[in-house]
């Protein structure tokens, strides 16, 4: 071999070295749980924050993209799919000290929220788990086969801001994924009839109201469900990146009625297609209206790029 020769074979193998140096690290920050980790320490945590998207202050990317965010890590079983149908479903949630996380605040009536999704946005599920002395939670989950998504939507009690937490599960079996419907205002869910007003705006609060009607009639004493009249819950096409929205106002606080109107306001953190899931109670029964929308640039935003460009005389 000569010098050329075994410079140019180094810097290959120098590159592959910095390749998947480089995948690895990503790979420990987002993706799915296949075994229980060990403990993350607080130099874990800084390196996280020194991460782009990551820091402190407002810049963390949207919830449920992570498994594993401000020291707390999301620890999902594999389902036991055959002692019954709907399938037993079992986690943990650690600590930044490496244990089960046992001490929740109540948020919206429940100490967790947990929520699963198929990959391709359907199989929508919101359900409230069960958590035991030692801290591992249990829900039953209607699974079918394909790759499913699943979060954790909770509030360590007295210490941290709310997170949302997010792993994968898979499901044996022969899958093919539901092509996500076209977008629509209407949504149909047995006699009841929801209709979607306003726009998703990508960069900005977007205002969204939805009006419930059954049988052509405005419902108008919707029920209590979670200290709220609804529940929206928006997941983008593609990477599943999750947002948790509760209306405006609240049962009992002498403004707010019972229908047929709620509004949310959404902030959509990019262009593209997001599936809507609305949560709502009536005649004692939670039913889910599901929308696809297709979040746009917003007017102010658009302006103020506007504005820069021109200041930097582009």
């Amino acid at each position: 071999m000569n010098v050329n020769t075994g410079v140019k074979v180094g810097v290959f193998v120098a590159g592959l070295c910095v390749v998947f140096g480089a995948a690895a690290a990503i790979g420990n920050v987002v993706g799915p749980v296949d075994s229980e980790p060990a403990a993350m320490d607080h130099a874990d945590d800084d390196a996280m924050t020194d991460m782009p998207g990551m820091s402190e202050g407002g810049d963390e990317p949207p919830g449920g993209l992570q498994v594993a965010q401000n020291g707390y890590r999301f620890v999902l079983d594999e389902p036991d799919q055959e002692a019954a149908d709907p399938a037993l479903v079992s986690f943990t949630i650690l600590a930044p000290n490496g244990r089960p996380l046992t001490d929740y605040a109540t948020l919206h009536d429940k100490k967790l929220h947990f929520i699963v999704a198929k990959r391709d946005l359907s199989g929508f599920q919101h359900v409230h788990p069960t958590l035991d002395e030692h801290g591992t939670w249990t829900a039953r989950i209607a699974l079918t086969p394909g790759p499913w998504r699943a979060f954790a939507d909770f509030d360590p009690a007295g210490k941290d801001p709310q997170l949302t937490l997010g792993a994968d599960l898979s499901v044996a079996g022969d899958f093919a994924a539901t092509p996500l419907p076209e977008p629509s205002r209407t949504a149909t869910v047995g006699d009841y009839t929801v209709t979607l007003d306003g726009d998703a705006e990508a960069g900005a609060q977007s205002k969204l109201t939805l009006t419930v009607t059954k049988d052509g009639k405005p419902v108008t004493d919707l029920q209590p469900y979670l200290a709220a009249y609804g529940h929206l819950v928006a997941l983008r096409d593609g990477d599943l990146a999750y947002l948790h929205v509760h209306p405006d106002g609240e049962p009992g606080d002498g403004t707010t009625k019972p229908g047929p109107r709620i509004t949310f306001h959404a902030a959509f953190p990019s262009e593209g297609s997001y599936r809507l899931y609305l949560d709502f109670k009536h005649g004692g029964v939670v039913r889910t209206a599901e929308f696809t929308v297709e979040a746009g640039t917003s007017a102010s935003t658009g302006e103020a790029d506007a504005h820069d460009d021109s200041e930097h005389g582009h």
